[in-house]
């Protein structure tokens, strides 16, 4: 069920809305819209009664909605969602295109300083890296944990790149929320309900890759359980699914960008290292995904990656990385986008 209301709503009626929804044992959430707010309502297995809402001033219509995911449907909030960053002029989401790249691992701060300079340098906007890494064997090297989040806490302060990071638990994402700008559910995670739920209470926002073997719908409805405790700063990631093709590590879908665009307000980026498992493949892959919509790519970027301890095989060097920077920039123009700015003022390499 979705409360839309009036253009000259005032604030007060939209509380006492929302206050009304939850004293029928419902749960409201107002969601402001470029033109009016609209409410959507959880909770009710069966469908709410609505005349009790239609009669309260400022309510313009209310709306039942079929799609089993309310809240990241057009039909909640027609435009797109921007999702923004306190004290930082980055936002995810709008007219222009944000970057995050880094390794795959956090493995010692001088590697992570090196890396970030140069992802800062090129015009990136957030350092990409593991604190704690699932593994699918247990004897990989599974990261630094708070070490690590500590190290990309410095590389913010030294650089003014943006963290973004994966909690793998709840026990971790108490420690991201601490360090990060941005908590990273990973494809393992997708449908860890109890995971979703605690993001769902952070203050952070929130990249929820999709799953290994996910459905639109699957990555859709994960979403939903995030924005139905609460927090609505979500970003979706496409990072490749398993089929039988066996030229690259999973297969990046990119017909997932214009879906989702169609059916959700969601933000949505790809990730084209995940997605192809292939050096050679994750600047052709990162061009067209920018081509197709996409609001942003999350890219591998290491200096020595024939000796890195997680993924080498997909990590572009800093110099691929500054070419791929040039190609989007030009594939956005195209499209009648721009890349965010560079972070503030480049600061001196690490001491």
């Amino acid at each position: 069920m979705l409360v839309v209301m009036k253009a000259q709503a005032t604030e007060e009626q939209v509380r006492e809305v929302c206050r009304k929804i939850e004293s029928l044992g419902f749960r409201a959430h107002p969601i402001p819209g470029a033109q009016r707010t609209a409410i959507g309502i959880t909770g009710n297995r069966d469908a709410v009664e609505a005349g009790t809402l239609e009669e309260m001033p400022g309510v313009g219509e209310v709306i039942r909605v079929s799609k089993p995911y309310k809240l990241v449907s057009r039909d909640v909030k027609p435009e797109n969602s921007v999702i923004r960053f306190p004290n930082s002029h980055i936002a995810i989401g709008g007219r222009d295109i944000v970057m995050m790249a880094g390794p795959c691992s956090i493995e010692s701060r001088d590697q992570a300083m090196t890396i970030a300079e140069q992802v800062a340098r090129n015009g990136g906007h957030f350092l990409r890296g593991g604190a704690y890494k699932p593994r699918t064997s247990p004897y990989s090297f599974q990261g630094l944990g708070e070490d690590g989040l500590k190290i990309m806490a410095e590389v913010r302060e030294q650089f003014g790149l943006l963290i973004v990071t994966e909690a793998v638990d709840n026990e971790s994402l108490d420690l991201v929320e601490q360090y990060a700008d941005m908590i990273q559910i990973g494809a393992r995670n997708m449908q860890n309900f109890s995971l979703l739920k605690r993001a769902g209470r952070s203050q952070k926002p929130v990249l929820l890759k999709r799953g290994m073997s996910a459905t639109l719908e699957e990555l859709l409805m994960a979403a939903e359980y995030i924005l139905s405790e609460g927090n609505y700063n979500v970003v979706l990631c496409e990072r490749g699914v398993r089929t039988f093709a066996d030229h690259t590590r999973n297969t990046l879908d990119l017909s997932i960008v214009p879906a989702v665009q169609r059916l959700s307000h969601l933000p949505i980026l790809v990730d084209p290292s995940h997605g192809t498992g292939k050096r050679n493949k994750v600047a052709p892959l990162g061009r067209a995904a920018i081509a197709v919509g996409a609001d942003g790519l999350m890219v591998e970027v290491h200096h020595d990656p024939d000796h890195a301890l997680s993924d080498g095989q997909q990590s572009i060097t800093p110099d691929q990385f500054a070419r791929l920077m040039s190609e989007i920039k030009q594939i956005a123009a195209v499209l009648d986008r721009g890349v965010v700015a560079p972070v503030s003022t480049l600061k001196p390499m690490f001491t």
